[in-house]
């Protein structure tokens, strides 16, 4: 999901789309057409970015109307997107990079990862989690990579919460918060299968995926 100000836009993998909805009343404003399997979401003040896992591309909407603005090829199977004030970034797990488009749709650069899924901007760099590495990557603006950082088995989701990095790590039911260095400042028990992590200000929220049973929870921590 990504929110825009006034709406909260959400990709819909089988439906090949993403849906508008207006936060104040949670009223449909629309449903307007991307590409194959539709999964991260960016909005970078004025559009929507969204990439499609099943097309190994990204679609730029028109905020104000869903307007689609053009379709930008990136690598194989990407799964999340950031912006980091003034270009966007995508991962691409299954061609272990990462790809920085500027907002024209160009390609500025595709940088090296290791089963790249989750990304986040910290206001300054970029941090990538590593699926198959049990790590997560920090990245200048530039690409250039500033370390590689250990944290739980098959680290998913991110979030920032203005300090530290907190990561999802779905292989070992846990969350660990890094410091901007990359220092471990703790590790967390949660539920089953964590892959998001989201912050409400004060709060660190994670999505608790159990896999088995299509069932799921949220850890407050």
């Amino acid at each position: 999901m990504a929110f825009d100000g006034g709406n909260v836009w959400v990709s819909n993998s089988l439906g090949n789309n993403v849906g508008k909805i207006r936060a104040s009343d949670g009223a449909l404003l629309g449903t307007f057409s991307v590409g194959s399997s539709p999964a991260g979401i960016a909005f970078d003040g004025a559009n929507l970015w969204v990439v499609n896992e099943g097309s190994n591309n990204v679609t730029k909407l028109l905020a104000s109307d869903g307007a689609n603005l053009g379709t930008f090829g990136v690598g194989t199977s990407p799964v999340a997107i950031a912006f980091d004030g003034t270009n966007m970034w995508v991962t691409n797990a299954c061609s272990a990079n990462v790809s920085k488009l500027n907002l024209s749709g160009t390609n500025l650069g595709t940088f090296g990862g290791t089963s790249p899924e989750g990304i986040a901007f910290d206001g300054t760099n970029m941090w990538v989690t590593n699926l198959g590495s049990a790590n997560v990557t920090k990245l200048r603006l530039s690409g250039a990579t500033l370390g590689t950082f250990a944290v739980g088995n098959s680290p998913l989701g991110f979030a920032f919460d203005e300090t530290h990095m907190w990561v999802a790590n779905h292989g070992n039911k846990s969350i660990t918060e890094l410091s901007l260095a990359g220092a471990k400042v703790g590790a967390f028990t949660v539920g089953n299968d964590p892959c998001g992590v989201a912050l409400d200000g004060t709060t660190i929220w994670v999505a608790n995926q159990f896999f088995c049973c299509f069932a799921g929870t949220l850890s407050e921590l």
